[in-house]
């Protein structure tokens, strides 16, 4: 186990007591309510030293804003590009493939993410509501 830095540790403290997915940003603003003054560079700093060591998890959403969370579990999400919606999966199909990789390659894997890009039934059904019906 590598010697942590005191933001890398209060940055691991901060997602064990929120339990959610935040961005940097979020993180930021959450350590100043709690008079923990960290910079915004040394949040990205930390977020990537954890992020190397396998403790925390990166997702991208559609709209190119990073969420980080403790490595827990694999995320699989249903995103909408329209309105930016995520609604969470719990199938994986991937599983068996990551094992077999693992082997195959001799590689460690930490976690794995699955993302589906396309429209939610409310923004599919503006759609059709805008769209004129052909003729």
């Amino acid at each position: 186990m590598k010697t942590r830095t005191r933001s890398q540790e209060r940055i691991l403290n901060l997602l064990k007591t929120i339990n959610t997915s935040l961005s940097a940003q979020e993180m930021y603003l959450e350590l100043r309510k709690s008079k923990q003054n960290m910079g915004l560079a040394t949040v990205y700093r930390s977020l990537e030293a954890l992020k190397l060591e396998g403790l925390v998890q990166v997702r991208t959403l559609a709209t190119g804003e990073s969420l980080y969370s403790l490595v827990q579990k694999d995320q699989h999400h249903l995103t909408c590009l329209n309105c930016g919606r995520s609604i969470a999966i719990a199938e994986c199909p991937v599983h068996e493939l990551e094992h077999q990789l693992q082997t195959s390659h001799q590689f460690k894997v930490y976690y794995h993410t699955l993302e589906f890009f396309g429209l939610c039934q409310q923004c599919q059904a503006i759609e059709n509501v805008s769209s004129p019906s052909p003729s």
